[in-house]
């Protein structure tokens, strides 16, 4: 790839829902350094990862605003003035929305559109970013899978982010909104919640393999994905969100060479130098929701936006691994709770 669009960024004015998780710091802490004034959006929800030492090296740098994107009130001030907005924040659990279906209805569709219509009403220049996941278009009819393959999701997660994708293209198409609609894949990498197995299996896998735990390969462990490194996705996103050539469409960010769960956890234990693994059978339920083979057609993104992934697996999990031995416990223990100095 060409030299990054950091660039774009300087002096601009940017707000992140879901600040202080996974992609949101990674996002900020790109985009700190690349000179914007950034705002993060968090309501800290103790399973959904957020966690204030994951902008340790930002803290001083940026504005943190504890709060729910279902506030109509606070959107409509933070939205304010923005030159972009990336809406990151959601319900982002398959396994959580089959025990607790409202938080799905709750945070990605009824937060969506409170975001929205914020941004209707008090941003209309600004430019907005949705991150939706490969899981919207459920089992893969053929491979790989691009942007126009047809969507039969086969989790209430997965509905509720195609519902906040089409509310968000409803916006670009009626109200002129420029927005962005991304499909990401398996992603990976350090600031990831690590407390339990609900989001990112990859990540879960590290942290078994650094407790010298057996990780458990379904099947026959032949089942292909493709595992997208953090920062690939984040220049991916970034790019997005400056090209004119993105402007309302859907695009997949994702990795074109895929690879099998038991290469990924055998490539895993051996950069790791602990853990192990065995066949497991599927559960009646994992295997209902099992889609198969899924691996992004991202020929749309590379024509777009000029991306395409650089790290390779073994990389990345190498990087991955580095993180969270040193960091561990920041990630491994429960949040401390806020202090009231803190939160100012």
């Amino acid at each position: 790839m060409p030299m990054t669009c950091d660039s774009a960024f300087r002096d601009k004015r940017v707000l992140i829902t879901g600040g202080l998780g996974f992609l949101g710091s990674n996002l900020a802490l790109r985009l700190v350094e690349s000179g914007a004034a950034v705002t993060l959006v968090d309501a800290m929800i103790p399973e959904y990862g957020g966690n204030l030492f994951n902008i340790e090296p930002i803290r001083d740098r940026v504005t943190i605003n504890f709060g729910n994107i279902c506030d109509r009130l606070a959107m409509e001030w933070l939205v304010r003035d923005q030159d972009y907005i990336f809406h990151l924040a959601g319900q982002v659990s398959h396994l959580m929305s089959m025990t607790d279906p409202y938080l799905d209805i709750e945070y990605n569709i009824r937060g969506t559109v409170v975001i929205m219509e914020a941004v209707r009403r008090f941003a209309p220049r600004a430019r907005v970013v949705f991150t939706g996941t490969r899981g919207q278009y459920g089992p893969a009819i053929c491979l790989p899978v691009d942007e126009e393959a047809p969507t039969n999701p086969k989790g209430l997660y997965e509905i509720s982010n195609l519902t906040a994708e089409k509310i968000i293209k409803l916006y670009h198409d009626v109200h002129g909104i420029h927005t962005i609609l991304l499909r990401l894949t398996n992603i990976y990498g350090p600031r990831a919640q690590m407390r339990h197995s609900q989001y990112g299996v990859v990540n879960w896998f590290v942290r078994l393999a650094l407790d010298n735990e057996t990780i458990k390969v379904f099947g026959d462990g032949q089942i292909l994905r493709d595992f997208l490194y953090v920062e690939d996705c984040i220049e991916g996103i970034l790019r997005a969100s400056v090209s004119p050539e993105g402007h309302g469409e859907i695009i997949n960010l994702g990795v074109d060479k895929p690879s099998s769960f038991l290469e990924l956890v055998q490539t895993l234990i051996d950069l790791a130098g602990s853990g192990r693994w065995a066949f497991a059978p599927f559960t009646p339920e994992r295997k209902a929701q099992e889609p198969g083979d899924f691996y992004s057609d991202i020929r749309k993104a590379a024509r777009l936006l000029n991306w395409r992934p650089t790290t390779p697996l073994r990389v990345g999990l190498e990087k991955t691994i580095a993180y969270y031995r040193q960091h561990r416990h920041h990630y491994w223990e429960s949040p401390q709770p806020l202090s009231l100095k803190q939160a100012i």
